[in-house]
């Protein structure tokens, strides 16, 4: 193989190396930012996995919020209205939050079942909910009462 080949190929496999080690590092980067979506059901069956970030949603039960008098802790329970998962918070909840609306959190399961959250989400009105809240109250079979108003307007 002549030198000018020879140089070339090295050029074009060196390229291909720095391109393959680019797609490497972007996949883990995505990776490691996806949040799959678990319904109070799927963490109470264990589905979810432990120590991933995952988001998590559902109605706030009725008086199942607990606030901390000394600081910032919040626990309340979400329910697909078939299980129902207990999730801590620490922070601020949002002005939006309260018992009988739709959430979504976003955290870790610890050992005991419990989502330790690190964001709290709340609906931005009272006509919409998550969409992935609303396809599990419907597969639960127990979806809001028809109020005429859909995500798209009223109907």
């Amino acid at each position: 193989m002549n030198p000018v080949r020879k140089k070339r190929l090295f050029i074009i496999l060196a390229i291909l190396a720095g391109v393959g080690v680019a797609v490497t590092l972007a996949l883990s980067a995505l990776q490691e930012n996806i949040n799959l979506f678990y319904t109070p059901t799927q963490i109470a069956a264990g589905e979810a996995p432990e120590g991933t970030r995952i988001r998590a949603g559902g109605m706030v039960e009725e008086g199942s919020v607990q606030r901390s008098y000394d600081s910032l802790t919040v626990s309340f329970r979400v329910t697909d209205y078939a299980e129902a998962v207990t999730i801590q918070y620490q922070g601020i909840l949002p002005d939006l939050f309260r018992e009988g609306q739709g959430i979504v959190a976003l955290g870790r399961v610890n050992a005991d079942g419990v989502l330790v959250a690190d964001e709290v989400l709340a609906k931005h009105d009272e006509n919409y909910m998550p969409p992935e809240v609303t396809a599990a109250l419907e597969k639960s079979g127990k979806s809001k009462p028809y109020s005429g108003i859909t995500q798209e307007g009223v109907q």
